[in-house]
């Protein structure tokens, strides 16, 4: 899924403002230092003292901790280029009813895509109620200690499947035989709020 490009919203700035803008800036930069780019969420009392304070509103500064806590939404997408060819996996984790299955991996020239789908026995469900419906992220171990971009691209299904895709850069190597694919449930889509699941898939033979 392509992201759109920004555009600013008018062609106005007032030069005044520029070394504040970049005090701002710094200030962020401490933010994530200081915390391991790991800081949390105020809470609803400081959110509404600050409000107050300074005289913003509530929810402007709920959207603008939310844009720090989800910096990573922002990071550079890689988008699959020059496909190479198509790995079969059929690797699998069962629990309870679910059947968790790596189906295969897609390799291009500048990234992989990994398949994950999820099955259940839904015939004794009634087609209108609707199941809670969680989200994964993916964590890369090749063993060579490689540090692996991995975005969750989406996921959908119907009756007792749902599937996913992930966009996995720089491309995994052809030879899976050490690497380690871990999977965490998140309740949002953007690897916040983990329920605390979590699989992983040995690409051994």
């Amino acid at each position: 899924m392509k992201r759109m490009g920004f555009e600013p919203p008018t062609e106005h700035y007032d030069s005044r403002i520029e070394d504040i803008d970049e005090q701002i800036c710094k200030l962020i930069k401490q933010r994530k230092d200081l915390t391991n780019n790991n800081p949390g969420f105020p809470t609803e009392q400081l959110i509404n003292k600050w409000s107050k304070k300074y005289d913003l509103y509530e929810l402007f500064l709920n959207g603008v901790f939310g844009h720090f806590y989800n910096e990573e939404l922002f990071k550079p997408i890689v988008e699959p280029e020059g496909f190479v060819k198509n790995i079969p996996i059929l690797k699998s984790f069962e629990k309870d009813d679910l059947f968790y299955t790596v189906t295969f991996v897609r390799q291009f020239q500048n990234a992989s895509v990994v398949h994950l789908t999820i099955d259940r026995d839904d015939s004794d469900e009634n087609p209108r109620d609707f199941l809670d419906h969680n989200w994964f992220s993916l964590t890369v171990d090749d063993g060579e200690g490689t540090e692996y971009d991995c975005r969750n691209e989406g996921g959908g299904g119907s009756g007792g499947h749902t599937s996913f895709t992930f966009i996995v850069s720089p491309p995994l190597p052809d030879h899976l035989s050490k690497t380690k694919l871990v999977f965490q449930e998140t309740k949002t889509p953007y690897n916040t709020k983990l329920t605390g699941f979590e699989f992983t898939i040995k690409m051994d033979n």
